[in-house]
């Protein structure tokens, strides 16, 4: 007669035992398998802000300054509604402020004159009834600004400006200005981010000038600049600056600059608290960007891209 085989009924196992062992499991089947990031490398690279085409002649206002590619922006909160505007292109913020105070501006099909609204990513936002869009790309740009242009976009005075010249959008805004009597390099940018990183004071961000004032400098008058700290009007006190003598006659004397702030008139109002009228002032250096030799004055160009990686470097700006 044949025996049947009994098998042993499995105990119960506690339940700290299960999951425990389910772990090792867990862990030994995971043993030699690679993580998703070592298969596919260490990520996208970050998203470049545009790349500038350098130009084979110097522009004049009868062709337009390009862009650079697009740049995809990508707000994460809601921003001012003058702000918007502004980065669509159209206008400064200050003239944006006009036009929703004009009642020309609509969100979401609603008339809205908040100054302080906030607009969100999802919302439509028109114009004299037309829709308005982000600005996708940026624009960099060197002008070798001439004596007698003003750095704004009106003057009651009917002067001259510096965008008679410059055929540019309206929101593209000089990085910092130069008085109606200083000339040379005049960086301008619709890249708000940028302009406010290198004219914040933190930045210390070296502005170099070759300037003719009348007379001879002493050696004691250049130690003085070089310390720094005297009085030139309004309250203020000098900094210490580079400064060095690169000729001089009987009536005048040609110095090089480097100052670091860009206050208010600050080589004019310096030079003359130590007895020295400025007759000519030239800004050849804003930061790591030269005005070359041979760029005719009033014209200009658009930054390459490597001068642009030089002033977001500079600045701890990502592309």
């Amino acid at each position: 007669m044949k025996q049947t085989k009994q098998t042993k009924k499995p105990t119960r196992q506690p339940e700290q035992n299960r999951s425990s062992s389910g772990a090792k499991a867990a862990e030994a089947g995971s043993k030699g398998r690679s993580k998703p990031s070592e298969k596919r490398g260490k990520g996208k690279p970050s998203q470049v802000r545009g790349k500038a085409r350098p130009q084979g002649k110097y522009q004049n206002k009868t062709k337009p300054a390009k862009n650079l590619d697009p740049v995809t922006a990508n707000p994460n909160s809601g921003e001012r509604i003058n702000k918007f505007l502004a980065r669509c292109g159209l206008c400064s913020r200050r003239e944006a402020d006009r036009w929703v105070e004009a009642g020309r501006v609509t969100v979401n099909s609603e008339v809205s004159k908040e100054p302080g609204l906030l607009i969100q990513p999802r919302d439509i936002v028109c114009v004299d009834g037309k829709p308005v869009s982000v600005q996708e790309s940026f624009t960099y740009i060197l002008y070798n600004k001439p004596m007698g242009q003003l750095c704004t976009r009106r003057d009651d005075k009917g002067r001259a400006l510096i965008y008679d010249t410059l055929d540019v959008a309206p929101n593209v805004q000089s990085v910092g200005r130069l008085d109606m009597d200083t000339e040379g390099l005049l960086l301008l940018t619709d890249d708000g981010a940028l302009t406010r990183a290198l004219t914040h004071p933190a930045a210390k961000l070296p502005r170099e000038y070759r300037v003719r004032v009348g007379g001879q400098v002493s050696m004691e008058t250049l130690e003085k600049l070089r310390r720094g700290g005297f009085d030139i009007g309004d309250g203020d006190k000098s900094d210490s600056w580079e400064v060095t003598v690169n000729s001089e006659t009987k009536g005048h004397t040609w110095l090089t600059v480097i100052i670091t702030r860009g206050r208010y008139r600050e080589v004019r109002r310096t030079l003359e608290a130590v007895g020295h009228a400025v007759r000519r002032l030239i800004r050849t250096r804003f930061g790591p960007i030269r005005l070359e030799e041979g760029m005719p004055r009033g014209s200009y160009r658009t930054l390459n891209r490597a001068e642009v990686r030089k002033l977001l470097d500079r600045t701890n700006m990502d592309l």
